[in-house]
């Protein structure tokens, strides 16, 4: 029973960061489209993770807001990551791929911290406790067909 304990919290976790990579790609869309960074968007993000979280990932309250706000860190950092590939690309003249493969994880990190503001902190930290206070929340129940 301990074993597959441990799986199921690893898949979890692994949820997790797979829907927070998913939501920082969902992210750049309307970042590429206005050509500036938005920041403010982890409010929202951290909403929806919150809430997938809880629904889909993990039914235990904590658990879940941990699962949560990982994925949401997860969500706010790769959408910077992303940022600073695109203007890589941009001022390279390569594709997006080729630029971040060429640029490595180490440099895109480096530019990201040194392009991160505290307005951009401040913006992820309302989106963390925005999708664990979500995630705390137990979910809605779904309403049963009559028969």
């Amino acid at each position: 029973m301990i074993v597959r304990q441990i799986v199921g919290e690893c898949f979890a976790l692994c949820c997790a960061v797979m829907l927070g990579l998913a939501a920082g790609a969902v992210w750049l869309v309307p970042t590429a489209y206005l050509h500036r960074p938005l920041p403010w968007f982890a409010v929202p993000a951290g909403w929806l993770l919150g809430i997938a979280i809880r629904q889909w990932v993990h039914n235990k309250k904590w658990n879940a807001a941990l699962l949560a706000v990982l994925a949401t860190v997860v969500a706010s950092v790769y959408i910077r990551v992303l940022i600073t590939a695109a203007n890589i690309s941009a001022m390279t003249d390569y594709g997006l791929v080729d630029a971040a493969r060429i640029a490595g994880l180490s440099m895109l990190l480096d530019f990201t911290r040194l392009t991160v503001s505290k307005l951009d902190i401040a913006w992820s930290l309302v989106g963390v406790v925005v999708a664990a206070v979500t995630a705390m929340r137990s979910p809605a129940a779904a309403p049963r067909k009559a028969r």
